[in-house]
């Protein structure tokens, strides 16, 4: 046994000794057999890595930028405008009339806001489909790096901006050339590829589930650092972390990172082909569903759905907590706001060890509906907490809300072939970025709009909501153990 399957086998993966062995069937269950043959470029490193320090280092850039921009656009217009005074966030009954320059100021920053994100968005939709398919034939490692550079690129551009007080349309150049390596998106699309490509069916939702948990993590830890730095040295010097993390992470895959895929070499990047790769996926079903028919293309399509409606509820519902928390009755302060923040990102770490604990008693399905009743019941606490008791109460419940996205994640994976996973999981992610965008907007929108009758209304719409794809997830592993008896009597 040579070196390089000494360090495959410690990374828990099987090496083919040649790439011309057939692919595997994805349907069948063999544990410890990974989908795709793996080798080693020269470059890399020999150690046993893998992707999640790129997701975590991604993602802290992410978590720490955002808030700070959001932040830097809001002090930018008010000097602009001639605004001296802050947003107040105390609680309290103030009889004073709202200032009218702040509510431009406010107005002004979330049109901003808005303009970025959805520049971002636009590009990335036709950028990220296409890095996803192509990663399916030039390799993985290329869609870890080119991404991380692109927004160390807008991050460059972002701190151009503060040092020489440009125009904060800059911000939005910024982000359009991020998005034309594909952004964050592309990173996600690229690391979950990854995985399901170096996993076998058993452990490929345990892993996908750490992937979460690093993405909560990292977004917890940004947050906890970037208020506290930027309250005491401003905007440049945490902006220079931020660009620093981005290329440390390219880094890190183009060093140690091992290749999952056999790169075709002839694998052009701009052709209509990768964009084809998409459309049939969702079209046909992809390559694998020749063997289930309609009911595979079906299960396709209505896990997507599943998977949108759960991440709009969990972007949508986020973007109220802060909001619901300064506000009468609860009334909070920074202290117990962290506390709070603390509290939901602990659902990455508990989710994590639930899904780990219930798969040995339970398919994926039913672990999905575990996370999905524990979301619904925080949610519906949520809604009528009148105190801090009630209201940490609800973060509680709410330990196991994480589990329902990995399992959906694994579920489409098992639905394609091998040969798919980037234009699939490149698929997702632009649904992740329209769950961002909905969510948002329709529950910060709907916020304001009940509060006359019901102030937690929004958490029990999305409670609601999420019954939803409960009962497909539950229908579908019925008649997915129908069929599996019916044919288990048959032969």
């Amino acid at each position: 046994m040579d070196e390089q399957d000494t360090a495959a086998i410690l990374h828990g993966d099987v090496l083919s000794d040649t790439a011309e062995e057939p692919q595997l069937d994805v349907n069948k269950e063999e544990p410890g057999v990974p989908s795709t043959d793996v080798v080693r470029p020269p470059v890399t490193c020999s150690l046993p890595v893998s992707v999640e320090p790129v997701l975590f280092l991604s993602m802290f850039s992410l978590a720490l930028q955002a808030p700070l921009s959001t932040q830097y656009l809001w002090d930018r217009i008010s000097e602009d405008l001639g605004y001296n005074g802050s947003k107040r966030s105390e609680c309290g009954n103030s009889s004073a009339p709202p200032d009218p320059l702040q509510k431009e100021v406010e107005t002004l920053t979330a049109h901003w806001n808005l303009y970025i994100s959805l520049g971002g968005f636009s590009v990335g939709l036709l950028v990220v489909p296409l890095l996803g398919s192509w990663s399916d034939l030039a390799g993985r490692r290329r869609v870890l790096i080119l991404p991380n550079l692109g927004l160390a690129l807008q991050t460059i551009v972002y701190l151009v901006v503060m040092y020489l007080k440009l125009p904060v349309v800059y911000f939005l150049v910024g982000r359009l050339l991020s998005g034309l390596s594909g952004d964050f998106n592309a990173v996600l699309a690229g690391c979950f590829a990854y995985v399901a490509d170096i996993s076998d069916r058993r452990s490929r939702t345990f892993r996908v589930a750490i992937l979460e948990a690093c993405l909560g993590l990292s977004g917890m830890l940004a947050s906890i650092i970037g208020g506290q730095w930027r309250r005491a040295q401003g905007y440049i010097n945490p902006f220079w972390l931020v660009l620093a993390t981005n290329l440390v992470s390219a880094l890190y895959a183009f060093l140690f990172v091992r290749e999952s895929v056999v790169p075709d070499p002839s694998a052009k990047l701009l052709t209509t082909r990768h964009h084809k790769a998409v459309w049939h996926l969702y079209s046909s079903g992809g390559s694998s569903s020749e063997a289930g028919g309609q009911f595979h293309r079906c299960k396709l399509w209505l896990y997507t759905l599943c998977f949108f409606l759960v991440v709009t509820v969990h972007f949508g519902s986020r973007e109220l907590y802060v909001l619901y928390e300064l506000s009468s009755p609860l009334c909070w302060g920074p202290d117990f706001i962290g506390y709070g923040s603390a509290a939901h990102h602990l659902g990455y770490l508990s989710s994590l060890a639930g899904i780990k604990i219930m798969q040995r008693c339970m398919e994926d399905s039913w672990v999905a509906l575990v996370g999905l009743a524990s979301n619904i019941v925080g949610l519906v606490v949520f809604s009528v907490a009148n105190s801090t008791q009630l209201m940490f109460t609800g973060y509680g419940l709410c330990l196991l809300f994480m589990t329902s996205t990995p399992v959906l994640r694994s579920k489409l994976s098992k639905l394609v072939e091998p040969s798919e996973q980037g234009a699939l999981f490149a698929s997702v992610a632009c649904v992740e970025s329209l769950c961002y965008l909905v969510g948002s907007g329709v529950f910060n929108s709907l916020y304001p709009a009940t509060l006359h009758f019901m102030k937690g209304f929004p958490f029990l719409l999305a409670a609601i909501i999420l019954f939803i794809p409960a009962g497909i997830i539950g229908t579908l592993q019925c008649l997915e153990q129908r069929r599996d008896q019916r044919d288990a009597t048959v032969s």
